[in-house]
């Protein structure tokens, strides 16, 4: 039984942290080479035709709380992307800010601005109010902190030129202002990799709240309970039968925290978030949804399942000690724990260190899962947020 709990647990963990994207990576092959055969035989122009007609309106919806430090350099940078002025608004959703952050809105005086004012709801509760205001028939969401590239809109736009195309998910990029290589950015490339052959796919799981679009007809009011909003609006798109794709051209810049705690509790919330929403997008879970099915079992499911599974492959490796290769495995899995507590502490020097980081990033993330994972069922995680301090705040 120990071995079967060893193996059961190993094997799930391989795959969805490297069989998965093993597996993108084939199917894309496989994909390339049936295109290029079709393309040989018809010979037909690969080229992307040029959009003719006039662009779709666009609304920028950003949601917003007590953030009068970042909120003009937000409208600022919003105002000068490069899309048709004309085409173009921004809609500021306030959250019951305290801090002065509507005023500096209001002073704003770009016809093109728009501030839709409320009591403290949550995030959620802005998007169910502001979507369904927005006039623009593509609604772009970011969040206040976020500052997006000049082309991005014009490169999340141009996906719906496909009809089935019904969400656009963007790159974010986060940075540190006082490292240049930190935990969180070699795990960040590697879930946008991820996202980028899921995208060839039509069935990106989940977006990040920094910068996705929307077809604004597809969007369904939210539970006011929704923690993850930016997780469950597209896949609930996915769900209509609708592709939801990944641009790497559409960039926005996003700073990281330097408080570990707060950053600690943000991953746990978000934890919390992704097990609430089974029950908002239960069609995913069916195999007969097909590949999305397959996408959000490997890529979603099992990574929050992954707390614990490193437990059992743990525990279960303790009762099979006598066997010359499960002492190796425990001995692989101490020292991966010895490592990830040296990069806690900060002991290793240059390259180690960075390995030794990593490792410690991989286990906070997955001791957030398991605290999310508590107070989901405990029903304590609330759903409105709590602005993120940054380096530079």
């Amino acid at each position: 039984m120990a071995e079967l709990v060893f193996w059961c647990a190993a094997v799930l963990l391989v795959h969805t942290y490297f069989f998965y994207p093993l597996v993108l990576f084939a199917m894309d092959g496989v994909a390339q080479v049936a295109h290029n055969l079709r393309y040989m035989r018809s010979g037909a122009n690969q080229r992307r035709a040029q959009p003719v007609g006039v662009p779709p309106r666009v609304s920028l919806v950003v949601a917003a709380y007590n953030e009068a430090s970042c909120i003009q350099q937000k409208l600022g940078n919003s105002l000068a992307l490069n899309y048709p002025a004309e085409r173009f608004e921004v809609l500021i959703g306030s959250d019951g800010s305290s801090d002065g952050t509507d005023e500096l809105v209001r002073a704003c005086t770009d016809e093109r601005v728009r501030l839709s004012a409320a009591p403290r709801g949550g995030k959620t509760s802005v998007l169910n109010r502001c979507i369904p205001l927005a006039g623009g028939d593509i609604v772009v969401l970011s969040d206040a902190n976020t500052m997006i590239e000049p082309e991005a809109i014009q490169r999340l736009v141009r996906h719906f030129e496909d009809p089935e195309v019904g969400a656009v998910c963007g790159q974010l990029r986060l940075y540190n202002p006082t490292k240049a290589e930190y935990e969180e950015s070699t795990y960040w490339t590697y879930e946008s990799l991820i996202k980028f052959y899921e995208g060839k796919r039509g069935a990106v799981m989940g977006a990040n709240g920094g910068l996705y679009a929307i077809r604004r007809s597809l969007f369904q009011p939210l539970p006011a309970s929704t923690i993850v909003d930016d997780f469950v609006i597209p896949l609930r798109i996915l769900e209509q039968g609708y592709k939801v794709v990944y641009e790497p051209e559409a960039v926005a810049h996003e700073e990281t925290t330097e408080d570990y705690d707060k950053e600690f509790g943000r991953r746990a919330r978000i934890a919390a978030g992704n097990f609430q929403s089974l029950r908002m997008v239960p069609r995913l879970l069916s195999p007969l949804a097909g590949f999305p099915a397959f996408a959000f079992w490997s890529h979603k499911l099992l990574r929050w399942c992954a707390p614990a599974l490193m437990a059992l492959a743990f525990l279960a490796n303790l009762f099979l000690v006598n066997g010359i290769f499960y002492r190796f495995t425990l001995m692989g899995q101490v020292l991966f724990y010895g490592l990830a507590l040296l990069g806690k502490t900060g002991a290793l020097k240059g390259s180690a260190r960075r390995v030794a980081s990593v490792a410690y990033y991989f286990v906070t993330m997955n001791l957030a899962i398991a605290v999310g994972f508590w107070r989901f069922l405990r029903n304590s995680q609330r759903a409105a947020w709590d602005r993120t301090a940054r380096a530079s705040s």
